[in-house]
């Protein structure tokens, strides 16, 4: 097979490691090098034969800039803590348990237009006239206050410390250094002066090949507690994205007043777990209309200047949403993005609209990881094995890596095994490029955000998780190196359009009730429900995850109870006793080793009458099937990620779609090893996902088979005949 012993692979380096960094420009085949946050482009290296990345930021590193105009500081919405009032006359510190550093509140503006004081026990807003703020103390007071009312107040606040720069510095234990103030670029004398600065930046900057922007231009919102702990974060938070500037605009283009619960949203900031209301989904496309067009004046310039543009997909990319249309329209080159596991290659990989896409790999090189007694080869294997399940469904067209290069040089075992990681991405990439690989199903994911979340679902952000979804996130990681053609679905879209289904084989729906990923209310739309009810009928796959389809009303807790063939106990139907309780073997099954992993799972699940049950726990259905018509569906109450859950969900999406006879092909009898088919290319590979030894049956396309030993990690590739 092709092997390419060069290329594709993009390091860190520091002023202190230039011999370092030419070394590994040997050793791991580099042709980019970058520099990062609070680093230096070594001036030995800045006529190496390799591109050069220069790491730019569009909001801070200019605190001369922003402090000469405090007025054109980026700004968030906080909302404070929830005050009971015990008498007439309530106070409320704005700032309790806050960075005080980080935050400064803006009694610039008008605030009785732009904060609001909300009696969050009626959910009344109080009027202007019964509220006032000492700058003094800090305190909104309010008066005529309702007794034993809660109240909250929403306040704009100025960004006095960029969030990813005090996480930098706090996680690395900076101590000499200036907090660096974060500026808006949307408002007319920063957006003027910075359209100059990246143009002298790029001029006196000759050596750059590739400007690496950190992003356009709002952060995601993340905010910390008076011990400089994080206190909220949200990678897909809008909440640092407003200005009374901006905030004009909007009213001018929606043609309505702006409210700031539109953001603060009863103080779960619209997080990507809230069913998302208009308002706040006016203003997301307002903010990709406007961030766009700003972010291809500096695209321009770029190219203007002979240079590439690329977007880390991370720090300030809040309105760069890479799967919406506004997107395209901004002309990047690349984008970049962290890599922690599959969903978040996929996030990566699945962009369009660029040229190239490149992924940057863990373990970052920080004191987090890289201390005396630190595994960084344990964190970059699983990292890596993990990830390469996603490439070899989507590959990336770079790897890379990030952080203060010297902590990694102090072990030696890690520099060797990402060499040796180096290789195998340009040997698959040289096999896979360029062509589709094999699909067996199409398959929609279900939810109120579409293809603006694809991957994204039940991630807090770099594949990092919640206890209370980890058991969700484990859907779309095994989906994201699954032999499937993935797309993801919002209700919007089958409102719009209920064809839209067509051509679908399968529908999942995953997690709790009435999140935004399972739906609430819109089950109770009957365009939703009849179109789903009427797909399934004529033969479509659903697999319910959790609380699929859930919102209370008119009988049901699940809205698909009699097509599902589940429904949840909550209370309601005690008096009608249960007598389905046996449990069955079945198709779905038969690859399952020992006790299914369900996660956190799902209480008090019964089965309808003449549903298959799988697995109960203690009579709580964890697993079980039913047929509706022509269709099939699966009920599964969690499933984390492992090797053994995917072929549990790999499995359940064949049976829901009726091709249990063609499950031999392109197959591995062993759950811990994959084959991935590439017709066009006439290649396919069988991989071990494991750090061990696997013996396997391998079923090709033909249906014919053949036995096969692997080694750890190993992958095989062979030739179609």
């Amino acid at each position: 097979m092709k092997e390419c012993t060069s290329g594709r692979v993009t390091i860190p380096t520091d002023i202190d490691v230039v011999p370092e960094t030419l070394e590994l420009v040997k050793r791991w085949g580099a042709d980019a090098i970058r520099d990062c946050d609070g680093t230096d482009y070594p001036e030995e290296l800045k006529h190496v034969d390799a591109k050069v990345y220069s790491t730019y930021y569009t909001t801070r590193k200019d605190n001369e800039w922003a402090n000469a105009n405090p007025d054109e500081i980026q700004q968030m919405y906080i909302m404070t803590p929830f005050c009971t009032a015990v008498e007439e006359k309530l106070s409320i510190h704005l700032m309790d348990h806050l960075y005080p550093d980080m935050l400064k509140v803006n009694d610039r503006d008008d605030i009785k237009r732009w904060w609001e004081v909300i009696d969050r026990t009626t959910g009344e807003v109080v009027p202007a006239s019964n509220w006032s703020y000492c700058p003094q103390t800090g305190d909104v007071t309010i008066e005529h206050a309702a007794e034993f009312h809660d109240y909250t107040v929403s306040f704009l606040a100025y960004i006095m410390w960029d969030p990813v720069h005090m996480y930098n510095a706090v996680t690395n234990g900076w101590t000499n250094f200036e907090k660096q103030v974060t500026f808006d670029v949307r408002q007319p004398k920063t957006h003027k002066y910075s359209m100059e600065r990246l143009r002298k930046y790029i001029a006196d900057n000759p050596h750059i090949d590739v400007i690496r922007y950190t992003t356009f231009f709002h952060q995601f919102t993340l905010i910390f507690d008076e011990l400089a702990r994080e206190k909220y974060v949200d990678w897909y938070g809008y909440s640092a994205s407003v200005s009374p500037y901006i905030l004009e605009q909007f009213e001018k283009e929606a043609g309505y007043p702006f409210r700031p619960e539109y953001i603060i949203d009863q103080g779960y900031m619209n997080n990507t777990y809230r069913i998302p209301s208009k308002e706040f989904l006016d203003f997301q496309k307002f903010q990709r209309r406007e961030v766009a067009k700003l972010a291809k004046e500096m695209v321009d310039i770029t190219h203007e200047c002979g240079k590439e543009a690329m977007m880390f997909l991370g720090d300030h990319w809040i309105g760069t949403e890479p799967f919406m249309d506004e997107f395209k329209t901004i002309g990047l080159d690349a984008v970049v993005g962290s890599v922690g596991n599959g969903a978040t290659l996929r996030l990566i990989s699945d962009i369009g609209g660029v040229k190239y896409t490149e992924g940057r790999f863990l373990p970052y090189f920080f004191p987090d990881t890289f201390h005396e007694g630190g595994d960084p080869v344990r964190e970059a294997k699983v990292n890596w094995v993990t990830a390469r399940r996603a490439i070899l469904r989507k590959p990336i067209d770079r790897i890379g890596y990030g952080g203060y290069l010297k902590l990694a040089m102090q072990f030696p075992e890690f520099i060797d095994y990402i060499e040796s990681v180096c290789k195998e991405f340009r040997t698959l990439y040289e096999n896979i490029k360029g062509t589709t690989p094999y699909c067996i199903k199409t398959v929609a994911v279900l939810n109120c955000w579409g293809k603006m979340r694809a991957w994204g679902n039940h991630m807090v952000h770099h594949a990092i998780y919640y206890k209370e979804n980890y058991s969700y996130a484990g859907i779309i990681e095994s989906l994201s190196g699954a032999p499937f053609d993935v797309k993801f679905l919002s209700f919007d879209d089958i409102r719009k359009d209920p064809s839209i289904l067509e051509g679908i084989d399968v529908i999942l729906n995953v997690g709790d009730a009435d999140t935004a990923y399972t739906g609430g209310e819109n089950w109770t739309d009957e365009v939703i429900v009849t179109a789903i009810k009427k797909f399934i009928y004529n033969g479509g796959g659903f697999i319910g995850v959790g609380e699929p389809a859930a919102h209370q009303y008119e009988g049901h807790f699940f809205q698909l109870a009699t097509v599902m063939g589940v429904e949840k106990e909550t209370g309601f139907t005690l008096n009608v006793d249960k007598y389905n309780w046996e449990e069955h073997e079945h198709f779905i099954t038969e690859d399952c080793a020992g006790e299914i992993d369900f996660g956190e799972g799902k209480k008090s699940i019964y089965a309808l009458d003449n549903t298959t049950i799988l697995v109960h726990r203690n009579k709580d259905v964890q697993l079980a099937v039913n047929e509706f018509g022509k269709g099939r569906c699966v009920y599964i109450s969690g499933l984390p990620y492992s090797f053994e859950n995917s072929r549990l969900l790999y499995r359940s999406i064949i049976w829901s779609s009726h091709d249990e006879e063609n499950l031999h092909r392109w197959f591995s009898s062993n759950y811990n090893v994959e084959v991935h088919a590439y017709v066009k290319n006439k290649k396919y590979c069988v991989v071990n996902n494991t750090y061990e030894p696997q013996s396997t049956t391998v079923y090709k396309g033909d249906g014919t088979s053949f036995d096969l030993n692997l080694g750890a990690n190993e992958i095989i590739w062979y030739e179609i005949e």
